[in-house]
């Protein structure tokens, strides 16, 4: 337990044993279930955790509330890394309300069987506390349809659920007069990018809800509770759902006897020399697809190269751009660069995916028939220097 404030604290868990969040992203540095309580006329928790992490969870709940029953638990998100703990709550404090908008009030039926004890709400409810007043705002989308966050207008706190948070666990400290932003950028565009990364417009639209409100405290339910860095992480959440991008090329590959590869390491040679600065370059077959996607969204030139392989594309470059569509990103500058041996259909493939997405493509693909053999040193130039004037 930590407080946040003279009567909110801290009460979250952290997680370094889970090495794949959802069974799909890496973990490299664990990641944390913030959970708040508020100890007022009144006491309320904000959202539980894990279900897996309930002992040190409960523990602390206890020490915070200090013998005093919970009078309500408000619920912002229903995902089960923060809503895993309802039902022993309940069970725990069975005069608790559990408060939610009417979606999630249909789910915590759906998930835990718990009918009676619910207390509805609306956008723009008020629940008293004491010298605390919360106010709910529906933020549907983002990145679930019953999402909402709650806002504490004395501490001028918003309780944000999954919007600002990000992957890694807390190293020692619980707010960012402890621990670094720039320690956790990285993986909060990592996060965005693999958990919300659909959801641009709706996060847009809560974005534009709450811009009117005083914030001095964002606690949100991973990562760091933002103090000091509020405008650093508005702006992150800001850009990246506008897709907004800087200069700067993803060049990501699959290739099975090392051609491919050979070519994007030349053609990554060259684009550095007509002055692009950031590159980052992915071999499919072994890179972690969080940190591609993470760079995607970073970066505004994509530059995807795949040999033809059963007159399809190479497949861990087809699963790669199957989950960038699915994110729906916008306004990147495309490029392909690529090989076939005896029948080409990967250029053709990756162009149909760029144009569904709207993106521009550049005038300089280039594919190698058979090896690199087939390519002039002006081909390769052409490429680089049109991407790059591009960008």
């Amino acid at each position: 337990m930590k407080n946040i404030t003279e009567s909110i604290h801290y009460i979250g868990v952290n997680d370094r044993t889970t090495h794949l969040f959802e069974r799909l992203w890496t973990l490299r540095r664990g990641v944390s279930y913030n959970s708040y309580i508020i100890v007022d006329e009144k006491v309320a928790i904000v959202d539980t955790v894990e279900s897996s992490c309930g002992t040190a969870y409960l523990r602390n709940i206890e020490k915070a509330a200090g013998g005093r029953p919970v009078d309500y638990l408000i619920v912002n998100h229903m995902e089960p890394d923060h809503s895993g703990l309802i039902a022993e709550l309940r069970c725990r404090y069975p005069s608790m309300q559990i408060v939610g908008n009417a979606k999630t009030l249909q789910m915590i039926n759906g998930y835990y069987g718990i009918s009676d004890g619910l207390l509805e709400v609306t956008d723009g409810s008020m629940l008293p506390l004491g010298n605390e007043t919360l106010t709910f705002y529906l933020a549907p989308m983002v990145h679930w349809p019953e999402t909402m966050v709650t806002y504490g207008n004395n501490a001028k706190i918003l309780f944000s659920g999954d919007a600002f948070g990000c992957f890694g666990a807390l190293d020692g400290g619980v707010s960012d007069e402890e621990l670094k932003f720039e320690d956790y950028y990285d993986e909060m565009v990592r996060y965005y990018a693999c958990i919300v990364g659909k959801y641009g417009a709706p996060v847009q639209k809560a974005l534009q809800k709450l811009s009117p409100l005083p914030i001095e405290i964002i606690a949100s339910t991973h990562g760091p509770v933002w103090k000091h860095s509020i405008d650093k992480v508005i702006d992150v959440y800001d850009k990246l759902s506008r897709y907004s991008a800087q200069r700067g090329a993803v060049v990501a590959y699959g290739s099975m006897y090392g051609n491919t590869a050979a070519l994007c390491e030349e053609i990554a040679c060259k684009l550095r020399e007509k002055g692009v600065e950031k590159i980052k370059i992915y071999d499919l077959s072994s890179a972690d697809i969080s940190e591609v996607l993470r760079d995607i969204f970073l970066y505004r030139g994509l530059v995807v190269a795949s040999p033809t392989y059963n007159n399809e594309l190479f497949p861990p470059v087809r699963e790669l751009l199957t989950k960038v569509s699915e994110r729906t990103v916008k306004g990147r500058l495309f490029a392909f660069a690529g090989s076939y041996t005896w029948a080409s259909a990967a250029l053709k493939r990756c162009n149909e995916v760029a144009e569904k997405n709207g993106w521009e493509v550049l005038p300089c693909s280039i594919e190698m028939k058979q090896s690199r053999l087939s390519l002039s040193d002006e081909q390769i130039e052409t490429f680089a220097e049109t991407f790059a004037k591009a960008l």
